[in-house]
């Protein structure tokens, strides 16, 4: 039996490594078309700009024009705001439904939809905030006078909906924060967690308090959460359907920075900018790269999440922006990046 064992070990082995290179070829084809594993894997390279179209939207997709505080004119509910002079390649999303305090409504649920579609293949697109336009309000999550309208087949599909949206907003390539300035229940802590980072004021309140209506997080929620401060923690949220203020979201790990709220009510918005300001001065390839070595990692074991780095990293190395820096360095400047 011992023999028998050894014996298929080998086996095993092999079907464990080709296991994890399938894992790395696919999180490869997330960077685009004609790219590959370095090492044994042949097949073309292409340069970081064709990357860089792997984001694409669909046929006939544009990006909104860029302006100083520009919005989407079809609709108010959300505002898309792409800033200016040193704030350029930072994007705000603004959600805007004071009467409804920002909860998912389908009409919500499709402009952010078409948002994101566009903000994924603008390339000059650094970093995300998430924010609201309503005082005191983050999101409250579903629109439950919208939901109670529904007939029981419609809410599935609805509910389909809003998960599909935050995860296209969890899988935006340049990093996105979340600045959490006031109430972030249900689906709203749901948008936050899809977020790279979160940052609220201590008088915000989150938590996922659908199992209070005898339903479950949806959009997310049971997985996010979990991924972000631990299986047994998570479970005791949701079961209680606790809701936390900053400071004991910041104790737990769910958020990066707590703040006193100001007089304006945007203190997590401003702080959100502070670190958007220190994402823009480096590497746009890098960033993008970076993002997505540490989202699929974090999925696999430590060695496919090595050679996902190693993957990620080769793609890095014929960039322009890589000679660039170098350059700067030896001339004593900042660089000045491209994203090719």
């Amino acid at each position: 039996m011992a023999a028998a064992a050894a014996a298929a070990a080998p086996g095993a082995l092999g079907a464990l490594q080709a296991g994890r290179a399938r894992l790395v070829a696919a999180c490869c084809a997330r960077l685009g078309p004609g790219w590959r594993l370095p090492g044994s894997l042949t097949g073309p390279r292409v340069g970081p700009a064709m990357w860089a179209r792997g984001w694409a939207p669909v046929a006939g997709g544009s990006a909104p024009r860029r302006g100083y505080s520009s919005e989407v004119k079809t609709e108010d509910e959300l505002r898309v705001r792409y800033l200016e002079e040193e704030n350029r390649g930072i994007v705000v999303l603004g959600i805007n439904r004071a009467y409804a305090k920002n909860s998912f409504s389908k009409n919500l649920v499709k402009m952010l939809s078409k948002a994101v579609d566009a903000l994924k293949s603008d390339k000059k697109v650094r970093t995300i905030i998430v924010r609201s336009e309503v005082p005191g309000i983050f999101c409250a999550g579903a629109d439950l006078k919208e939901r109670v309208k529904m007939n029981p087949s419609e809410v599935g599909p609805f509910v389909s909906k809003i998960r599909a949206v935050i995860n296209e907003i969890a899988n935006l390539p340049v990093p996105t924060i979340a600045a959490i300035d006031g109430l972030a229940l249900g689906g709203g802590l749901e948008l936050a967690l899809a977020c790279d980072i979160r940052v609220a004021a201590s008088s915000a309140k989150m938590g996922l308090v659908e199992t209070k209506l005898a339903i479950i997080p949806g959009g997310g929620g049971t997985q996010r959460l979990p991924r972000a401060i631990g299986i047994s923690l998570a479970k005791e949220l949701i079961f209680s359907a606790r809701v936390l203020d900053g400071q004991e979201a910041k104790a737990v790990g769910l958020i990066s920075h707590v703040l006193e709220q100001n007089q304006e009510g945007d203190a997590a918005y401003r702080k959100a900018l502070d670190l958007a300001r220190e994402f823009l001065p480096q590497g746009p390839v890098a960033m993008r790269v970076a993002k997505l070595a540490i989202n699929q990692g974090m999925e696999v074991d430590l060695v496919t999440g090595l050679a996902i780095e190693e993957a990620c990293y080769a793609q890095t190395i014929s960039t322009k922006d890589r000679l660039e820096g170098l350059l700067a360095f030896k001339e004593k400047r900042s660089p000045r990046y491209k994203g090719e």
